[in-house]
């Protein structure tokens, strides 16, 4: 199976913002976009004029390392997203968004998504009752996502106990029963990443 083995860091450096790949050391003092916010290279530092078509692969490149997805499985997004009857880029993020290793790491089950997709693959997650090990898996208002119970003794998981978790108000978690619920759809709003998604509309309409 492919999949983005670029530096995590690197690829914070090379997006112009932090893209909270690492969890935990993102917003630590070494993090690397704060020691070093330039494009990772030997003439990252050069300032240089970037056209309309590179502003636009950019923005396309930032949403894919920041949901962790490669580019055929964007595309797919994309296309299911332009034969809705709805905007086609608010459309697309929300799909994003509703990715069940996103709602994992929303949910604060996971550092970051990356940790997050390694925890929904190797089956610790299930949905209405039921493992899914699926992490584009697509949740739906009223899903109950919560921690397999003979897993839930794991260090990783009991160190989520007690703790306050912040999240986004479309989702619930309890880190006592490791329990949480889809309370329903996210709306654009609750996206915190700075997106222009007309940009990546404008890219796939060349």
């Amino acid at each position: 199976m492919a999949k983005n083995i670029c530096a995590k860091c690197s690829q914070c450096r090379r997006e112009g913002c932090k893209l909270f790949l690492k969890g935990e050391r993102c917003v630590s003092g070494k993090c690397s976009f704060d020691r070093k916010p330039v494009v990772p290279g030997q003439h990252g530092a050069s300032k240089k004029k970037i056209s309309e078509y590179g502003t636009q692969l950019r923005e396309k490149q930032k949403v894919k390392r920041a949901y962790g997805v490669l580019e055929r499985q964007f595309k797919l997004y994309y296309d299911k997203a332009a034969r809705s009857k709805e905007a086609t880029g608010p459309t697309m993020l929300l799909m994003l968004e509703k990715r069940l290793d996103n709602v994992v790491y929303r949910m604060g089950i996971g550092s970051s998504r990356s940790q997050s997709r390694q925890i929904v693959n190797h089956g610790l997650i299930t949905v209405n009752g039921k493992k899914v090990n699926i992490p584009s898996y697509q949740v739906n208002v009223g899903d109950v996502i919560s921690v397999k119970e003979n897993k839930r003794d794991l260090e990783m998981f009991k160190q989520l106990k007690g703790v306050k978790i912040v999240m986004p108000k479309w989702l619930e978690f309890n880190t006592d029963t490791l329990v949480g619920k889809v309370l329903s759809l996210p709306e654009r709003e609750d996206i915190d990443l700075n997106i222009q998604e007309h940009l990546i509309v404008e890219l796939y309409s060349r």
